[in-house]
């Protein structure tokens, strides 16, 4: 079965089953490149201000395939293009992973880095990891920063492995919290956004990310995390000595920037889901498909969209 043909099948089968959305959580769509209507009023009712741009206007001197702005707070969507249209977004898979565990809890068991990680790694074309040495034991708390920060394909593995537990019961948890957070164009095929089994099995829209980073910002564990540029976890008794760095391209470099979680592949391009606060208003966007050659080439994209949010709301 064709790519495209598969997407519609695995969605009609979602939105037959899907749990009404989390109160709240909906995006109000806007068409493609636009400005939402009345969005200065929405905004100026949560502390922002009045001025609001013309409207068709938003950020200039980006490329991408696809993205959207919104008021974190509200959910209201500022800007988009191409606000529903269904894409492979690479490692941001890893916040629905996150949010799995965080949901589940018990995130001060010890959980073994398991021997087949390497043989599951080696089956895939240059994966992002944490370096996480097989038998070494550690916390799920410590796993999941080796998770969200370098993008750790081996504790995504981890973590699914002790969750599910086992792969398949962890990716059919992480499609049953999308179909209850109402997210009816999001599927996952996988637990790391890895391009298997193919580059186009798994998808989401911007308006769906939106609302996922809108959920994932709500736990005070995750937004701890995504916020800091780096980790350090000193060698105990069980582990190795590990360092990891955020590879989120905002974070200690835009002022107010506090998440949220990069991907790429090659189908995916250079993508990523973000969060920013400043004056008191807080905006929550993602860019999908920024060209270059490696994922510091969203910092200067989603830049130019946040300072456009934050000059106008």
């Amino acid at each position: 079965m064709q790519a495209h043909s598969f997407r519609h099948a695995v969605r009609a089968l979602l939105i037959a089953s899907a749990a009404l959305a989390t109160a709240g959580a909906a995006a109000v769509p806007v068409s493609a490149g636009t400005m939402a209507p009345n969005a200065a009023k929405a905004v100026a009712a949560v502390g922002g201000t009045a001025a609001a741009p013309t409207s068709g206007s938003g950020p200039t001197g980006i490329r991408i395939k696809a993205g959207a702005l919104a008021n974190a707070a509200t959910g209201q969507i500022l800007w988009s293009q191409d606000l529903d249209t269904e894409r492979p977004i690479g490692s941001i898979v890893k916040v629905m992973t996150a949010l799995v565990v965080i949901r589940a809890g018990h995130l001060d068991q010890g959980i073994t880095v398991p021997k087949s990680v390497v043989a599951y790694l080696k089956k895939q074309d240059q994966p992002s990891t944490a370096g996480l040495k097989p038998g070494d034991k550690l916390t799920a708390r410590e796993l999941l920063e080796a998770l969200l920060l370098p993008s750790g394909c081996d504790a995504a593995y981890t973590l699914a492995q002790a969750y599910g537990p086992g792969l398949e019961a962890f990716i059919a948890k992480m499609n049953t919290e999308a179909q209850q957070m109402g997210l009816t164009s999001t599927y996952f095929s996988n637990f790391d956004g890895l391009p298997w089994p193919t580059e186009h099995s798994t998808w989401s829209t911007p308006a769906n990310l939106i609302t996922l980073g809108r959920h994932a910002m709500r736990y005070g564990v995750f937004r701890e995390i995504v916020g800091q540029a780096s980790y350090s976890l000193l060698a105990g008794d069980g582990h190795h000595a590990y360092q990891w760095t955020n590879s989120n391209p905002l974070i200690g470099k835009y002022a107010g920037a506090i998440g949220i979680k990069t991907g790429d592949t090659k189908a995916a391009g250079n993508c990523l889901l973000f969060e920013a606060t400043r004056g008191g208003l807080t905006l929550v966007g993602v860019t999908l498909g920024t060209p270059g050659d490696d994922i510091s080439a969203t910092g200067p994209v989603a830049t130019k969209v946040l300072n456009w949010g934050f000059e106008y709301f």
